[in-house]
């Protein structure tokens, strides 16, 4: 095992501030990396986790998330300029989703906004991104700093996770709504409190709440929690698990469902937030911002494309298949990005860029799909099925106060 003192080298790769605590409750001891970070990918079983995210409480080491601080007199001026949102409604306590795009709206990246005070805003993104940032903060009086290794995250998700989290001191969380944050404080093992920002956002379209908080703090946040978690099945999750509940909420990931514009090498390869299924993120209204014009012009002919849900036959997922508009596959109309049997929805399911004139719900089109069986391939020809996103979608997402189990 690689030491703190190990030349850089040897360890290329970061730990979180809950490194030691993800070995220990390793048992596979598959790590992967995210962001310049070792993070785990799957502690025991897909299967387990999956259904603590689903029917109990989970914890996500989400330290890698990239964290920018934007703070100066136009910093609300930079931010709407850089985004395709309006965000003069963010006041202090709130969340944005948010999507940036370069000149030709192509989607650069995606990500939070937290307004933690007038003129001060954290944006979380998955990669880093502070070069495009300070390109498109020239003119503007802003200051930018990544601060990622300056605070320790963890994302507490499922049913019970308000429960668990008040049941380690946090009071009211529970009055915390969908996208609000708040500052709150547990007991510590000494006579001070333990403060971190507690915010009701994360990543799998269920009742859940993200935790942000300095680094010398995480061991003690994780143990309180997996402790008082111990009677209500509490399980560290990886990426593999996490990345089921997120193809059930319908949401996207970059390197997977798109790739930056900012970063992609060949023509044609670049994605718009229109594609994408975000257009709901795009006020043409608010003013200029980066990629309006693009977007506009985009947004008033037919769509040649469109990322979109489907529901497809039998139980082998969908990955990486062609899509075809006939059973005999000939001619192709689209293609797979993410794709999962879902456990809670009984149905397999997948995301899929496809030629806008088959975007249509209850469009029929044909998955070829190649499945491995004890070495030996098949190819399969499946009917899928164009259906609304998300595929999952719980009341509780949205309760307020959630259920007290």
């Amino acid at each position: 095992m690689l030491t703190e003192s190990a030349p850089h080298f040897r360890q290329p790769l970061l730990k979180t501030p809950f490194h030691e605590r993800s070995r220990a409750a390793s048992q596979l001891d598959s790590f992967v990396p995210w962001a310049g970070y070792t993070t785990v990918d799957v502690y025991t079983s897909v299967e387990h986790e999956y259904f603590a995210i689903r029917n109990a409480s989970s914890l996500y080491d989400l330290t890698p998330m990239v964290k920018y601080r934007i703070r100066g007199p136009d910093a609300l001026r930079f931010l709407n300029r850089l985004v395709t949102r309006e965000l003069r409604r963010l006041v202090p306590g709130k969340v944005a989703y948010a999507a940036w795009c370069d000149d030709e709206g192509h989607l650069i990246d995606d990500g939070t906004i937290f307004c933690l005070a007038p003129d001060d805003y954290r944006l979380c993104t998955g990669e880093r991104q502070l070069d495009w940032l300070l390109a498109s903060a020239i003119g503007f009086d802003v200051q930018l700093r990544e601060e990622t290794e300056e605070i320790a995250a963890l994302a507490v998700q499922g049913p019970t996770s308000a429960k668990l989290l008040r049941s380690v001191g946090l009071e009211g969380v529970e009055r915390l709504k969908p996208f609000e944050h708040r500052e709150l404080s547990m007991p510590s093992g000494d006579s001070e409190r333990l403060i971190m920002t507690v915010s009701r956002t994360g990543y799998t379209g269920d009742l859940g709440y993200e935790l942000w908080l300095r680094p010398e703090d995480a061991e003690q946040v994780w143990d309180a929690l997996m402790a008082a978690g111990s009677t209500r099945a509490v399980r560290p999750v990886g990426s593999r698990a996490l990345n089921i509940a997120r193809i059930e909420a319908g949401f996207i990931l970059p390197n997977v469902d798109f790739v930056s514009a900012a970063r992609t090498l060949y023509l044609g390869t670049e994605r718009s937030p229109l594609e994408l299924g975000l257009g709901w993120l795009v006020d043409f209204n608010k003013g200029h911002f980066t990629g309006r014009r693009a977007l506009l012009a985009e947004s008033a002919r037919r769509p040649r494309r469109r990322l979109v849900g489907l529901e497809v036959e039998g139980t082998k997922p969908a990955h990486n298949a062609l899509l075809y508009a006939d059973a005999a596959g000939r001619r192709e109309v689209g293609s797979v990005s993410s794709a999962t049997w879902s456990p809670t929805c009984k149905r397999n399911i997948a995301l899929a860029m496809v030629d806008g004139a088959h975007i249509t719900t209850g469009s029929t089109l044909w998955a070829d799909i190649y499945l491995s069986r004890e070495l030996v391939w098949e190819r399969r020809m499946m009917r899928a099925r164009v259906v609304e996103r998300p595929f999952f979608a719980p009341a509780r997402r949205r309760a307020t106060p959630p259920a007290d189990f």
